[in-house]
């Protein structure tokens, strides 16, 4: 099946060039080298052209080839913590007033009783 989208893919991208030619300079790529636009050969490739579409239509709905992926599908990691290049800032007052901790266990202590 990945062979058969590759295929379809490569046939989009030919359809599309051809189609930008016809757009830019009214020339018909596909329909100059195989014949004419009405010769059996280039209806057939503009067939295949079409079909290659149809088949590529199903890759704009499916969530692994989407630009964005759902939640669901998360390849195992979280990315929803977001972060700063600061750390957190230190509590300067436990720092230099290591006392302060016994302090607040005597207030606490207190408010209990």
């Amino acid at each position: 099946m990945k062979t058969l989208r590759r295929i379809a893919l490569a046939l989009i991208v030919i359809g599309a060039i051809n189609w930008g030619l016809i757009g830019l300079f009214q020339y018909d790529l596909v329909g100059n080298i195989f014949g004419g636009s009405n010769s059996g050969t280039a209806r057939f490739i503009y067939t295949l052209v079409g079909i290659s579409g149809l088949i590529c239509l199903g890759l704009l709905f499916n969530s692994r080839t989407a630009d964005v992926e759902s939640p669901e599908e998360g390849r195992g990691m979280v990315t929803n913590q977001y972060a700063t290049e600061f750390a957190e800032e230190p509590d300067l007052d436990r720092l230099y007033n290591p006392s302060r901790d016994a302090y607040e266990s005597e207030d606490e202590e207190e408010e209990l009783q």
